[in-house]
């Protein structure tokens, strides 16, 4: 049976100055088709698909719809052909309901009444679990995702592009939005799904599309494929898969964290009662659902974040111990402790987007040379060591951050902070929406600092990744601690019920 055509693009290109992000891809996807799009950072995936969404017009190439050529210069034209787009960022009203998200910008009279019988008819349809009164700033992160692919559809979309939709997800949250995508596709839905995780290609997809630095390499059949082989086409040559996990050798106590407790500006308890320690030359995992703590829990440590009670103390090499709590960030790091932080938000907290990577690298060092304007020698040395050590894809040390992929903005803060030689390295989502060749990077640099006795925190949304690398894996729930487990032995489903306390009680 022939299939029938929802896209085909020919000779698709778009560039941004001298960086070609896409250059002559051809793609077709079909009605009734899972397509996974792969490829490195900065291979040009989220530029194709903004292509599709309007957000960007090509430079050249064409783009059809259901057999017909069409130009798509604005989100509007995109979602009057039938295509829309769910961000790996949300783009919702956070003081407005579920039901007032999903119909602002209609024309027209709004019906809140017709609405929520309309969502409700979705709902039903394709087994999304939303309450259309509920506030957004009350929802957990895969309640928000479900209103903004439950908006794209109340607008009639029949192609979804689905950009990293499990980047925050619980394997129970992720098997139940893989579930809606079967029934969207069985009701013919054409849905292409850009995703890092290769054993969820395989559980999901029903082909793959890979592009490599901007082309187009080939696409191939999921279930006749394997993992393997969609890496060696991402990356184009083999890729060793095994994640260097060394034993940590004589650990001792370097952070000694009791009883904290921590609330939010509201008085609402974001940490209560955590009690834990981190050892040198270890991996300390720290798994949990987006907001039930890590945060507030890593801020506290960096002096960050105000402490209600409890005690967070520094062990140095000696035995000594610090008492950190009342300390502000630049003492912390002028004792010595040298605490590093890199944070879920890049472009916010980590890093200048409109500064070029040389200034990201002089924000922590200018300090010592008493000006901002004193020493550059120094930190385009280090830029140009990122840049390289870590393949940053940029036309140079100069390019102002914000005009990177996402995925090398990260490589230039960890690089930044792990340059360091920090003797505490906490890190927040330090290979979230990283490909798999730019990952295994972070975990050797990782790795490499664990080897020099360095205690390292690594807070992590992604399960597997949290699993390889962890020697031990301390679980949040609701701001308490859920559970402590050996990284080596941990089973993914067991941390997922933890992370939502099914497996266990916090402790007391």
């Amino acid at each position: 049976m022939q299939k029938e055509t929802a896209i085909s693009i020919r000779g698709l290109s778009k560039s941004f100055g001298k960086v070609k992000a896409n250059e002559n891809i051809d793609l077709d996807l079909y009605k009734g088709e899972i397509l996974a799009l792969l490829g490195e950072n900065g291979s040009g995936k989220t530029t194709l698909m903004n292509m599709l969404a309007g957000i960007y017009y090509p430079d050249k190439g064409s783009i059809s719809v259901n057999g017909r050529t069409v130009n798509i210069r604005s989100p509007k034209d995109a979602f009057e052909l039938g295509i829309g787009m769910v961000h790996q960022h949300f783009k919702l009203v956070d003081v407005l309901t579920a039901a007032e998200n999903i119909i602002l910008g209609e024309e027209g009279k709004l019906n809140i009444k017709e609405a929520n019988e309309k969502i409700k008819a979705i709902c039903d349809k394709y087994g999304f679990e939303v309450d259309p009164s509920k506030k957004i700033y009350s929802m957990s992160v895969s309640e928000k995702q479900t209103v903004e692919i439950v908006k794209v559809l109340y607008r009639g979309a029949d192609i979804l592009i689905l950009d990293e939709p499990t980047a925050v997800l619980t394997p129970q949250e992720t098997e139940k939005l893989f579930q809606v995508m079967r029934n969207m596709k069985e009701d013919g839905k054409a849905i292409i799904i850009i995703t890092h995780k290769l054993n969820e290609v395989k559980a999901i997809s029903d082909r793959v599309v890979v592009l490599r630095q901007g082309t187009y390499i080939g696409d191939i059949i999921t279930e006749m494929s394997d993992e393997r082989e969609m890496t060696d086409m991402m990356v184009g040559r083999k890729v060793v898969l095994n994640i260097e996990r060394p034993l940590p050798v004589s650990p001792t106590p370097r952070i000694i964290v009791d009883k904290l407790n921590i609330k939010d500006v509201n008085g609402i308890y974001k940490i209560k009662d955590v009690s834990f320690e981190v050892n040198s030359g270890e991996i300390l995992g720290i798994a949990g659902i987006s907001g039930c703590g890590q945060k507030e829990l890593l801020e506290a440590i960096a002096g960050l974040r105000k402490v209600e009670s409890g005690s967070i103390r520094y062990i140095d090499e000696k035995g000594d111990a610090e008492e950190l709590i009342g300390l502000d960030p630049r003492k912390i790091n002028d004792m010595g402790v040298a605490l590093s932080f890199v944070p879920e938000d890049r472009l916010g907290m980590g890093l200048v987007g409109n500064m070029d990577i040389t200034d990201n690298m002089m924000l922590r060092s200018f300090r010592q040379g008493g000006s901002p304007f004193t020493d550059r020698k120094g930190p385009q040395e280090l830029a140009s060591n990122v840049v390289e050590e870590l393949e940053v894809v940029t036309p140079g040390i100069d390019t102002p951050v914000r005009k990177l992929s996402g995925g090398n903005v990260q490589k230039v803060l960890v690089g930044r902070e792990i340059a360091r030689a920090p003797k505490v390295l906490m890190t927040a989502y330090a290979v979230r929406g990283l490909d798999i060749n730019s990952a295994y990077t972070i975990y050797d640099l990782i790795n490499n600092q664990k080897k020099k006795g360095v205690a390292v925190m690594f807070v992590g949304e992604d399960l597997d990744v949290l699993l390889q690398i962890s020697d031990r894996i301390l679980v949040l729930c609701d701001g308490m601690v859920s559970g402590i487990l050996d990284g080596r032995t941990a089973a993914k489903n067991e941390v997922g019920m933890l992370m939502t306390r099914l497996g266990g009680k916090a402790d007391e």
